[in-house]
């Protein structure tokens, strides 16, 4: 309960903290961009509606999926509109330290502040927007932003409620086609790894990375470990965890709008909700090594039986393979018989 409170008073401090930089803000103007990648030529503004819906589901990601002490959730949505020049993060490229606090615990001060200082020394961040978080592996959040020709992409974070150092978001992405905006797009989104913690499971206490690695993303092979979380091996790909849309509508005189309360997971899906609920990851059972052979038990001179054990680690689920045998036994010869 404590927890949902503090994301929740999070969220709305951060929301407010957004608005004041974006008041501060409305007097800078954007330099001319790099020319070196194509140039929308779209005449006005656009605004854009983003809806997030969160697809982390119990059946489409059994493995130690958290159901307490937090439970599976999304925090608060930062995102920034800017020109190409500009990167919020990039794969297989190192976290900035504002990064770093966002995809460990969800904390977007330095963030916001590295989001301005670019604003200020390069002029290539037009807006930034926020939505809430979301109190539960599913359900919604909306926002509205604007985007025009020289500031037409977009990025933002979403981090993963409990994780060491894993989010979803968007990196560069243009909303501009030539000379024209984009009417919708839909985007999948897959889990991150901010490269700063070495954690492998949603719960893993704090472990920092050093040196710190690189943005990569997980993979139902990668990082290759049977701890990791996100370790499906049967699998060739993970099922979206999230996913994005991006609707363009009617301009308003508006920046930024107030974030619509998120759609919270107790509600009844519809449409292609229910249909990606549907999704249901086989979970193979997991089990320790073997223990050492036990005692041989027998008379002197006869041979006798000897036993080792092993216990079950993870239990199937989604029809994965079943545990193997958890006891063995052999014959055997009594050691050191008088």
């Amino acid at each position: 309960m404590n927890t949902t409170r503090n994301i929740l008073s999070s969220s709305v401090a951060l929301y407010h903290l957004i608005v004041m930089m974006l008041t501060l803000g409305q007097g800078v103007h954007s330099l001319p961009v790099p020319t070196d990648v194509p140039m929308c030529t779209a005449s006005e503004t656009a605004q854009y509606r983003l809806t997030f819906s969160g697809k982390w589901t119990q059946a489409a990601f059994p493995k130690q999926y958290p159901v307490y002490r937090p439970p599976a959730q999304w925090s608060n949505l930062i995102g920034v509109t800017h020109s190409s020049d500009y990167h919020m993060w990039q794969r297989n490229e190192f976290a900035s330290n504002g990064v770093r606090e966002f995809a460990e615990k969800g904390e977007a001060w330095t963030l916001m502040k590295e989001v301005e200082a670019a604003g200020e020394r390069i002029q290539s961040v037009y807006g930034i927007f926020s939505a809430p978080a979301v109190m539960g592996g599913t359900g919604q959040m909306n926002t509205e932003f604007e985007v025009f020709a020289r500031h037409s992409y977009l990025s933002f974070m979403v981090h993963l409620v409990p994780s060491p150092d894993w989010f979803v978001g968007v990196e560069n992405f243009d909303l501009c086609d030539g000379d024209h905006w984009k009417e919708n797009v839909s985007l999948e989104l897959f889990p991150f790894d901010a490269g700063t913690d070495s954690g492998f499971t949603f719960s893993s206490p704090n472990f920092e990375t050093i040196p710190q690695d690189k943005i990569t993303q997980i993979t139902s092979s990668f990082p290759s470990h049977p701890a990791n979380s996100f370790y499906y091996p049967r699998l060739k790909h993970l099922p979206p965890i999230a996913k994005v849309m991006l609707t363009k509508i009617k301009k308003t005189n508006q920046i930024i709008s107030l974030p619509v309360e998120p759609t919270q997971s107790n509600q009844l899906p519809t449409g292609n909700e229910i249909e990606d609920k549907l999704i249901n990851t086989p979970l193979d059972c997991e089990v320790s090594v073997w223990s050492p052979w036990g005692l041989c038990k027998s008379k002197c001179g006869d041979s006798g039986v000897q036993h080792r054990t092993r216990y079950i680690i993870m239990h199937p689920a989604n029809n994965g393979l079943a545990c193997p045998l958890l006891e063995e036994e052999r014959k055997c010869f009594p050691d050191n018989c008088l």
